[in-house]
């Protein structure tokens, strides 16, 4: 917890509930206060997040520095494609084939795997670092501006948001872009922080993923109600657990702080330390793989995670 003075009307200020459109400032208060900012709650629909008063400092333009990107290419790109075709196996339970349109594209690795599955792919990235890596690194074509420019003269069978709408200050302007270009009938897939998960509920302030850099925090209700809003139908919401953040945020600062070295752990950090996972031998990494699955699978199934994925179908016209 902050010891830092807030005003709370400045902190209140042009503030409202993209969920439920509040706007009465005597519905929203403080829940959390953050070495950098304060999390509020909506009173109206129980929606949290960071209100516009401390969004003005976030900026995802560069948000990827040219050492996260030169770690990324000195991974290895087999163990990204496996963690990815975790995700098309859920994709092909509600939709075997069809164009791929992934907003916040990051390093490519998930439309890689789908290219490889056969989707016809596409995407959009704000990071010129990873754009470069996309196009001259895995040669494929991705779109560099931001998402709510995109053109809506294509319509796509599936658009994905994989840790994307918990970055983005008008997360509902995302939701509503991506219902234009959705074909009727087509299918969202999203992964976001989940503000009611286990991790959430047992780390309560103190969770990872609370912090300036997400503004957004969902619950099984509110990601419903927006959904909605935008003529969707949600058709799954599954337990999602990102070992990886497990590992980054909890095991690492830990190591760190028994060895006497400064935290927290920058993401080139984060992406060296998985590289060295990724040198051994093939066969080790593929037992690592299978191991990793039936872990996640297992943590999903009790819904033991920090996040949630959500299957939203486009309602038909």
């Amino acid at each position: 917890m902050s010891n830092k003075i807030i005003n709370t009307e400045e902190v209140f200020e042009n503030i409202k509930c993209i969920v439920c459109n509040n706007k009465d400032v005597d519905k929203f208060s403080i829940k959390y206060e953050k070495d950098d900012c304060s999390v509020v709650v909506c009173h109206v629909c129980n929606f949290f997040f960071i209100p516009p008063f401390y969004r003005k400092k976030i900026d995802y333009t560069n948000y990827k520095s040219k050492e996260v990107a030169q770690a990324v290419k000195e991974a290895d790109v087999w163990v990204k494609i496996q963690r990815n075709k975790l995700r098309y196996q859920l994709i092909h339970r509600y939709k075997k084939g069809g164009s791929v349109y992934d907003v916040g594209v990051g390093f490519g690795h998930f439309i890689l795997t789908g290219k490889q599955l056969g989707h016809e792919v596409y995407g959009v990235e704000l990071s010129k670092a990873n754009v470069d890596f996309v196009r001259n690194d895995l040669n494929l074509d991705v779109e560099y501006k931001n998402f709510l420019d995109v053109s809506e003269d294509k319509k796509y069978d599936i658009v994905t948001l994989w840790d994307v709408l918990e970055h983005i200050d008008a997360g509902d302007k995302i939701i509503e872009k991506a219902s234009r270009i959705i074909k009727d009938g087509g299918f969202l897939f999203l992964q976001i922080p989940q503000i009611d998960s286990f991790f959430a509920k047992l780390f309560n302030g103190t969770w990872w993923a609370m912090g300036l850099d997400h503004v957004n925090y969902f619950s099984k209700k509110t990601i419903k109600q927006l959904l909605s809003k935008y003529g969707f139908r949600t058709r799954k919401i599954k337990s999602s657990i990102e070992l990886k953040n497990i590992y980054n945020y909890v095991i690492m600062p830990k190591l760190k702080r028994r060895k006497k070295k400064a935290v927290p752990i920058n993401a080139a950090e984060r992406q060296k330390a998985f590289n060295k996972l990724t040198k051994k031998p093939r066969v080790l990494l593929w037992l690592l793989v299978k191991l990793h699955n039936i872990i996640y699978k297992t943590a999903s199934f009790l819904r033991i995670g920090d996040e949630m994925i959500v299957v939203a179908e486009k309602h038909t016209r």
